[in-house]
């Protein structure tokens, strides 16, 4: 799963956002990121919080588990999820997807 890595101890996630989509959810890959739409507007840093929680309750953690480590003013992120290893976030992604898990994950 290319959008999935590692730095430090913690696992790392390349996201496309939507934001001022109509609904929030995570729509599936987007090329080598994940795209996920969001309701909120790019405006006074709500749509990262929003992609922060949507992916941790998504993935079953804390929000506090999930941060934007780079991208905050773009589109294209990379958020650090704390608590998991590359390979159990990319397991939990590959269930959720409807994805056969790589080899060796």
């Amino acid at each position: 799963m290319p959008f999935v890595g590692q730095k430090g101890g913690d696992a790392c996630l390349s996201v496309r956002v939507q934001p001022r989509s109509s609904k929030s959810g995570i729509a599936g890959r987007y090329g080598e990121q994940l795209k996920i739409c969001l309701k909120s507007a790019p405006v006074d840093n709500a749509a990262n919080k929003e992609c922060c929680e949507l992916v941790a309750k998504a993935l079953g953690l804390p929000r506090s588990s999930v941060s934007v480590m780079n991208g905050a003013s773009s589109r294209s992120k990379v958020l650090r999820v704390e608590g998991m290893s590359p390979a159990e976030l990319r397991k939990a992604l590959s269930s959720m997807l409807g994805d056969e898990p790589e080899a060796g994950s």
